[in-house]
């Protein structure tokens, strides 16, 4: 049930289900299935059949499963399902940075860690928020299709910058990078909207990144290489600092 509340001595009810398809995805299914039937009834089976394959495949690449999203003060969940490629020290943004002209101050300008998670097609590619509080900017890029793992992905591709403050001042800002096949960052909220943690902001078709931008004095709890959940994954919590080693096995 959504919304339900659970927690670590057994409260609630853990069921399995089969995962929801999101709404963007009917249409590109619906492509598929039309063009197999056209194939078919014109007996060009060499097509008919891979298209209508690929029916069953559109419609996994949009899944949309429910999330169990751990509630605390300084938690930052991962905004991504996908894997940890670049841990680096990095100055924000300009864009979640400068003055927009809407009177909310950004992020501040110096070095952070801004943790990079890769997503590829056959992960989910719905984005959550990584901290309750309301959405400050919205900022919209276009730009290049490069691989979304490389390190230039994140200041030459398509894009779109999020920034999220908390009712405390805290803020978290984080980008949606389209990636080789990612043609559009499909945005589910503006400026003023309300977030609670974990909840749904927006998707980027066919494969891509997430970066997130931690606040100065917040180290990582992920290490290179390590999968992340959306919504369920804490990736810091504010104000930790400590170094985390882990072992590849």
């Amino acid at each position: 049930m959504a919304n339900e509340i659970l927690d670590n001595r057994g409260r609630g009810e853990a069921t399995w289900h089969f995962p929801a398809f999101h709404p963007e995805s009917h249409k590109f299914a619906a492509a598929a299935a039309i063009l197999s039937g056209l194939c078919a009834f014109f007996a060009w089976e060499t097509l008919a059949w891979p298209l209508l394959a690929l029916v069953p495949c559109i419609l996994a690449f949009f899944r949309d499963p429910k999330r169990v999203t751990p509630q605390g003060d300084k938690y930052i969940v991962s905004p991504a399902d996908g894997l940890i490629t670049l841990i680096q020290q990095v100055e924000p943004p300009r864009e979640l940075v400068l003055d927009d002209g809407s009177g909310q101050p950004g992020l501040n300008p110096g070095l952070v860690t801004r943790l990079s998670i890769f997503m590829s097609v056959f992960d989910v590619h719905i984005n959550r928020a990584p901290i309750g509080g309301t959405v400050r900017r919205v900022v919209y890029i276009p730009g290049k299709f490069m691989n979304a793992d490389l390190d230039k992905a994140s200041e030459e591709n398509e894009r779109q910058h999020i920034l999220i403050e908390r009712g405390d001042g805290a803020k978290i800002g984080f980008t949606q990078i389209a990636g080789l096949v990612a043609r559009r960052i499909v945005p589910f909220v503006k400026p003023g909207d309300l977030l609670a943690a974990g909840q749904r902001v927006g998707l980027i078709r066919f494969g891509s990144r997430v970066d997130v931008y931690l606040p100065a004095g917040t180290e990582p709890k992920v290490l290179m290489g390590q999968r992340v959940i959306a919504g369920e994954t804490v990736l810091a919590e504010l104000g930790e600092a400590l170094l985390i080693e882990g072992i590849s096995q």
